[in-house]
């Protein structure tokens, strides 16, 4: 199995850390935010390959910063090097699927969020299923629904929709922007991108597949910390203080 990590944007929300420097790799208790996913996810033994999907201006951060792992891990560049003429995620997704000639499953993650759960049970849930899955919590502000993918689900966890960023959003159950695909589903990117599907945000892809076959939103067993701007970062930097784990 893959995983391809999302980290072509250019965080303006947080200059001037970022301005010159990726988000991922910013230090979050006693690692980089990347280093907290990756080391997490490494432990299930799942992933035989690492590729990091960056823009022009920061590849070079993450080539160095690979370097000082121990996982095999790809830097993808993605030859964009502004906010405006930035890919889109899904888009990127295809241009690594394309760049690496992939075709397994794959794991699809945002590089900038930090987790305080293991992303393991996730891809032990996604095997449980035999499909493509996403994954569901409950938010209760109506406002950050408006900004998000939303998800309605049947009992079995089934995705009978979902939309990205809908200004009446159906439920309360919000995407994360972590996805399983499988094999057989990662190469249908192309033709939901060819369909229409958006390509700016990760979900929209999601959202299409489950117009196409089953998707499965797995219930987040924690919290994350995504972090948009200055303040949500010395937020989560204040309480991973001194955690190295």
């Amino acid at each position: 199995m893959k995983c391809l990590i999302l980290a072509a944007g250019y965080a303006t929300r947080l200059y001037p850390l970022t301005e010159n420097f990726p988000k991922p790799l910013l230090t979050v208790g006693e690692k980089t935010i990347l280093d907290w996913l990756v080391d997490d996810i490494d432990s299930c033994g799942a992933i035989d390959e690492y590729a990091v999907i960056s823009n022009h201006k920061y590849a070079q951060c993450f080539i160095d910063w690979a370097k000082t792992k121990q996982q095999k891990i790809t830097v993808v560049d993605d030859m964009t090097e502004s906010n405006e003429t930035r890919l889109g995620a899904v888009k990127d997704i295809q241009f690594a699927i394309d760049s690496l000639d992939i075709s397994d499953d794959v794991l699809v993650i945002a590089g900038d969020n930090v987790l305080d759960f293991s992303l393991t049970k996730f891809i032990a849930y996604a095997k449980q299923k035999s499909a493509s899955c996403i994954m569901r919590y409950f938010e209760p502000d109506g406002k950050k629904l408006l900004k998000c993918g939303v998800v309605t689900a049947d009992s079995d966890d089934k995705v009978l929709h979902m939309t990205e960023k809908s200004p009446t959003p159906a439920t309360n159950w919000c995407c994360p922007p972590f996805y399983y695909y499988t094999a057989a589903d990662a190469a249908l990117v192309k033709k939901g991108i060819e369909s229409g599907c958006g390509t700016d945000a990760p979900g929209s892809f999601a959202a299409w597949l489950s117009t196409q076959t089953n998707v499965y939103a797995m219930e987040m067993p924690g919290s994350r910390y995504d972090i948009g701007n200055l303040e949500s970062y010395e937020k989560v930097k204040a309480e991973y203080k001194g955690i190295n784990r």
